[in-house]
């Protein structure tokens, strides 16, 4: 069984030239874009409670992506790179939210089902990252995160399977796959995850 769909559009060229030109700039959005996957992954466990199939996973994504978030860290203090003062709103993030359904059963799908594709396209960019990247300790480190990035995308598809039928979980997802290529192809190149 498939667990993830591929995305529909690729990353732009000049999307990998836009981080790997100021890349401090994007180390400090990379370290928002953890922070804030950890907190998603524990704002489904306290949503849903009574999901318990789905908690021990959800706990295990949240620890890998707030230590993701030390490892960026760590990698921005060398680099004397400071964190952002505030998080600024995500458009790629808020854009797929908008799309979401309002019912609470349905909801739940999306917010698996989301969590796959922004895994997934984090996986496709950590990979352009680390194919771009000359320094070899930078190198390990994006392939290390692409890795991590695709298993949680193929993690979030499988929790959807666990409360839904496999067709409306692989119907919907390949809806979200055609969104999600709509979103990233029409948004502005900067510095950013996403």
């Amino acid at each position: 069984m498939k667990l993830n769909l591929e995305l529909k559009v690729a990353s732009k060229p000049e999307w990998v030239e836009t981080v790997l030109g100021d890349f401090d700039t994007f180390l400090q959005d990379h370290a928002d874009c953890e922070r804030k996957a950890s907190a998603a992954a524990l704002s489904l466990v306290a949503k849903y409670p009574d999901r318990t199939a789905i908690i021990p996973e959800l706990i295990e994504t949240a620890l890998e992506e707030l230590e993701h978030f030390q490892e960026v860290y760590a990698l921005m203090e060398k680099r004397g790179v400071r964190l952002l003062a505030s998080m600024p709103e995500d458009p790629y993030i808020k854009s797929l939210m908008k799309r979401m359904h309002s019912g609470i059963e349905e909801r739940l799908l999306d917010r698996l089902l989301i969590g796959s594709v922004f895994e997934t396209r984090g996986a496709e960019r950590f990979r352009l990252i680390e194919e771009g990247l000359t320094d070899p300790d930078l190198k390990r480190f994006y392939k290390m995160l692409w890795t991590s990035e695709a298993k949680h995308g193929h993690i979030y598809v499988k929790m959807a399977l666990e409360y839904f039928p496999e067709d409306k979980v692989y119907q919907r997802l390949e809806w979200w796959m055609d969104q999600e290529g709509e979103i990233i192809d029409n948004l502005p190149l900067r510095a950013a995850l996403h």
